[in-house]
């Protein structure tokens, strides 16, 4: 019978804010066998605070799932596993991440509020998908 290696790894990632008015954010991804398990949320400033940020954090705020699509013209198939009323972002988010990294995505974003509804909610978005995208970038050179 043949061994097959199962390599899981859980890393949790400092993200610095590119603007001042912003919160930095603390993502945790766990790569498994053709997919990735992320989650992503507000952080305190300081990253030693990122692992707490995560044991603080709720997973079932904004979480989707998504399947990368056969062909790369087509839409990745998603759905949301939670959300609230107010927020919806995991999955249009996780549809892209699907696409452009050709993996199944379970996404959950967890940003307060408080945090969002200042005017700057798109903002901090398009900050945690560039944080995520920069980050799966490197995990998929390793």
């Amino acid at each position: 019978m043949e061994s097959v290696q199962q390599d899981i790894t859980v890393s949790t990632i400092f993200l610095p804010s590119k603007k001042s008015s912003l919160p930095p954010l603390a993502l945790q991804v766990t790569s498994l066998k053709d997919s990735y398990m992320l989650w992503i949320g507000v952080c305190d400033g300081e990253a030693e605070s990122k692992d707490q940020a995560v044991r603080q954090g709720n997973l079932c705020k904004d979480w989707a799932v998504a399947m990368p699509p056969k062909d790369s013209g087509m839409v990745a198939n998603a759905t949301s596993l939670f959300r609230t009323a107010t927020s919806d972002n995991a999955f249009s988010m996780a549809q892209r991440l699907a696409k452009r990294f050709k993996k199944q995505i379970f996404l959950s974003v967890d940003l307060p509020a408080a945090v969002v509804g200042f005017g700057q909610g798109q903002q901090l978005f398009l900050e945690a998908e560039r944080g995520i995208v920069e980050t799966l970038k490197e995990l998929e050179k390793s």
